[in-house]
């Protein structure tokens, strides 16, 4: 039998019950209604429930679903979609660089902006991987796994070698990154979709520039993502679009996970293609965003974007933070983020929790203490654990790393997004520790184009030609 994940009205219910109360509905007549006819909880940790619903069920979700989507938001005024209205919500928008592109031609600076690249593309190669064996596993469970390898506090690659048996049956390795991404198995970076996104991104540039649209993100997806490789708003998205829906209504139609983390993975591109252009990235995050997220779900990619893009800027760049201070690439993301949304608070509250413990186990577990309620692939904590394992690591590439996947959640993305942040701060492939970089080979394995094989400096010459076109 076929359970397809992610898509089932019976097993999207539940998920949006959750969310309607988060994001500042009255949904418990409709859970009532949905609990008296014997519907089920949301699926944990997985994207099907085992068995089908049964007809009247399925029927019965799918009504509840769109009822739930007319409720008002009492939350609403805050946290718009619309760029307009963020922009108008955010004091400190940042203005627009004046500069322009880099300019290639000049072999130095070349070299130099295209070594940074790799290092962020290798960075965030390296932070998917740690965290790639741990996805899914509760925040207990990684703790345990990495105490009994001696790799407590976090300093390497997982292994399963010296784990005792009860303890690997009790948290099982993700299955379908075990094979790849322990430290014993690890032979090149395996596909993984927190690379496949800035991969799509790289030809969306390629295709349409800078100045695309959704539409044409749209487009790029239906020819070159193949739907098995999209999960969560994604796959909702992919689905709405071959329903003949178009942006941004494909984001909002019975799509309860429109504020998980898809939308921040695909920021770094946006972020990298704009050195020094805070605001320019985070409106280019934003037109990709919607497709598939609102609110909270879009802060995130474009808090990312805004991050990245100061952390891109080149070295005594004067007023972008100099491509040098993990600190002010923070405060450049919060700038373009709603300060009054729950995402802004969230990280807000993360950056203060690092700076007043020195365990970072501390913070984790205030961190997760706070958003109880938040699926562990909502963008909300996600956003929060990586302000605050950059924070607290001041921007060094294996603190930052370690402390983000350390702390559960969504590890192997939020372990990217911090790991091009950090790497991108270190400023070339050198200054990352062979030790996480070697086994990577220089290589990535990908479904995406043409691309399966290439070479993280190859990347980073075609990601710089994108940043360099006006």
């Amino acid at each position: 039998m076929l359970r397809l994940t992610w898509v089932q009205p019976e097993d999207l219910i539940g998920h949006e019950l959750r969310q309607a109360a988060q994001d500042g509905r009255a949904p418990s007549a409709v859970a009532a209604r949905w609990r008296a006819a014997g519907g089920p909880e949301a699926p944990l940790r997985a994207g099907a429930s085992p068995r089908p619903a049964s007809r009247y069920l399925r029927l019965l979700a799918g009504d509840l679903l769109d009822e739930l989507a007319d409720l008002p938001s009492s939350l609403a005024d805050d946290e718009p979609t619309d760029l307009a209205a963020i922009k108008s919500l955010c004091p400190d928008w940042p203005s627009p660089a004046g500069t322009g592109p880099p300019v290639p031609g000049h072999a130095d600076a070349d070299h130099r902006r295209t070594g940074r690249l790799e290092a962020a593309w290798l960075g965030r190669a390296v932070g998917c991987l740690l965290g790639k064996p741990v996805e899914k596993l509760p925040l207990d469970g990684i703790r345990l796994l990495a105490r009994a390898t001696g790799n407590w506090p976090l300093n390497g690659y997982f292994t399963a070698r010296g784990v005792p048996g009860e303890l690997a049956a009790r948290y099982p390795w993700n299955r379908r990154s075990a094979a790849t991404s322990l430290a014993e198995n690890i032979d090149g970076m395996p596909e993984d979709d927190d690379l496949d996104y800035p991969l799509l991104n790289l030809l969306l540039l390629q295709r349409y520039g800078r100045n695309f649209t959704t539409a044409d993100v749209a487009r790029l997806w239906l020819d070159e993502l193949p739907a098995g490789r999209a999960f969560t708003a994604e796959r909702i998205a992919y689905r709405n679009l071959l329903s003949g829906l178009e942006p941004p209504r494909t984001a909002r139609h019975r799509n309860p996970f429109r504020e998980w983390i898809g939308a921040l993975i695909r920021a770094d591109l946006h972020g990298w293609t704009n050195p020094g252009d805070p605001a320019g990235a985070a409106e280019q995050a934003h037109r990709d965003a919607i497709l598939t997220h609102t609110a909270n779900g879009v802060y995130a990619a474009m808090f990312a974007a805004a991050a990245i893009a100061t952390a891109a800027a080149e070295p005594g760049a004067t007023g972008s933070g100099g491509g040098q201070d993990v600190h002010a690439c923070l405060r450049a993301g919060l700038a373009v983020v709603p300060p009054r949304s729950r995402l802004a608070r969230a990280v807000r509250h993360a950056v203060r929790l690092a700076h007043e413990h020195d365990d970072f186990a501390d913070v984790v577990d205030a961190i997760h203490a706070r958003h109880t309620d938040v699926h562990w692939v909502h963008a909300v904590p996600n956003t929060a654990l990586i302000a605050a394992a950059l924070t607290h690591a001041d921007g060094d590439f294996t603190g930052a790393i370690c402390r983000t996947v350390s702390g559960g959640l969504d590890t192997d993305s939020a372990g990217a997004t911090v790991g091009g942040v950090a790497a991108l701060l270190a400023g070339s492939p050198a200054a990352l520790p062979e030790r996480w970089t070697a086994p990577l080979k220089n290589r990535l394995a990908t479904s995406v184009g043409t691309f399966d094989g290439v070479g993280f400096d190859t990347l980073a010459r075609l990601t710089h030609l994108e940043a360099s076109r006006p």
